[in-house]
């Protein structure tokens, strides 16, 4: 992979609360591990990854037809409302084989990191105080903190500073 926005990852996961689940929806950028998109909802509806994915979209403003998002093959990704998002961004879907846990490992390890790390650190009370967690967990620890070992041992964000392309304008 070259750079950025080449190939993101999506899923979902849940976690409870004493006043019930919350699900959280992400898009992580296969490149520096960055998570460029999230959503969170008390439900798991399509909109929970719509949402997520127009946050990526939003922020990154890929190019049309360069970049790929992989998911599995959850009734949230196969929905045409998602699927609508996708074409109308210019995304090239992909799914993977059904029950391939590997084929979207880099997601799966994204929420295995986010289980030890927040959600079991621990009880949570509403709904509200784990989505605020989460907030600052992604915002503001993971994103431009938290270093990962298959990219140097640097951070998403300063795996991407480093490797940008060059400043023309100066």
């Amino acid at each position: 992979m070259d750079g950025p926005d080449e190939i993101w990852c999506t899923d979902i996961t849940e976690h409870p609360t004493r006043e019930g689940r919350i699900y959280c929806a992400a898009v992580v950028d296969l490149f520096s591990r960055k998570v460029v998109g999230w959503s969170i909802d008390d439900n798991m509806r399509t909109e929970l990854v719509v949402d997520a994915l127009g946050m990526a979209i939003l922020r990154r403003q890929p190019e049309l037809q360069s970049t790929i998002l992989h998911s599995d093959h959850g009734s949230q990704f196969t929905s045409w409302a998602f699927g609508r998002r996708l074409v109308d961004a210019g995304l090239v879907p992909s799914m993977g084989s059904i029950g391939d846990c590997y084929d979207n490992s880099l997601v799966e390890s994204f929420w295995g990191t986010m289980q030890l790390e927040l959600f079991d650190s621990r009880a949570w009370k509403t709904r509200a105080e784990l989505a605020a967690a989460i907030f600052e967990w992604i915002e503001c620890w993971y994103n431009p903190l938290r270093r990962h070992s298959s990219i140097g041992m640097l951070s998403p964000a300063d795996f991407e500073a480093a490797h940008a392309p060059p400043d023309h304008d100066h």
